[in-house]
Order: structure tokens, then C-alpha cells, then sequence
């Protein structure tokens, strides 16, 4: 199998100049609507490839949407309060989760100086 592939391919590639010897040159229209078929079947072929992963990843989300909409009704408000706490989020680490369950986000050692807002609530998470 492998090797009739590789025949037709090189056959393929010796047939293509010779036959562009033969025929006339197309004209600019013509070479752009040839351009813009290739740029389509070339899209085509790409979606074809992904469309399992689109397939895999559509099936994912409909399993984790009504944990997110649980998790956004939940933890959504209180997201909000310590995102308007903090200055800038490439100034953390990421999360560490201690054997207790408690999570701590450090502020990285070479982040600017921050001063909360003295009126910003508590918040009790």
C-alpha cells in the first residue's frame, strides 16, 4: 500500500511540470480563483483534521457546564471581592493548597509595593 502511494506521488510530481509546460499561462483572474480554491480545501482538510477534537471538546463542556454554573453561582461574588483587592494577578504565585485544604496565594517577592484600599470589606471566603 505504502508503496503504490509512493508511486502515484512521484508520478504526480513528474506529470505536474510537464503538463504546466503545455498549457497556457492562466490569467490573473484565473490564478487568483485558483488561489482561493487551494486556500479553501486547505481550510476544509484542517477542519476535517480537528473536527474530532471539536467533537471531544463539545462533549466535555456539555458535562462541565452545570458544574460551572454552580461553581460561578457559588464562588462568583467572592471571586469578584478579591480580584478588586488585589492589584495586578502577575504579581501572585500560583495557588498553593496546604494538606488542610486551605489555599494561599502568595504575592511574588519582586512584585511592586501595594497598599489595599483601606474601605474594601473583609472577606470571608
Amino acid at each position: 500500500m505504502k508503496h503504490a502511494f509512493h508511486v502515484a506521488l512521484v508520478a504526480a510530481l513528474f506529470a505536474g511540470p510537464v503538463s504546466a509546460q503545455v498549457e497556457e499561462a492562466p490569467a490573473e483572474d484565473e490564478g487568483f480563483s485558483l488561489m482561493q480554491e487551494g486556500a479553501e480545501l486547505f481550510f476544509r482538510g484542517i477542519m476535517g483534521e480537528m473536527e474530532p477534537a471539536i467533537e471531544d471538546f463539545r462533549a466535555f463542556a456539555e458535562m462541565a457546564e452545570p458544574h460551572l454554573r454552580s461553581l460561578l453561582s457559588e464562588m462568583g461574588p467572592a471571586l469578584m471581592q478579591v480580584l478588586d483587592r488585589i492589584d495586578d494577578i502577575a504579581n501572585y504565585e500560583a495557588p498553593e493548597i496546604l494538606e488542610n485544604g486551605d489555599i494561599i496565594i502568595r504575592r511574588k517577592r519582586e512584585a511592586p509595593e501595594f497598599t489595599p484600599d483601606p474601605d474594601a470589606p473583609e472577606i470571608e471566603i
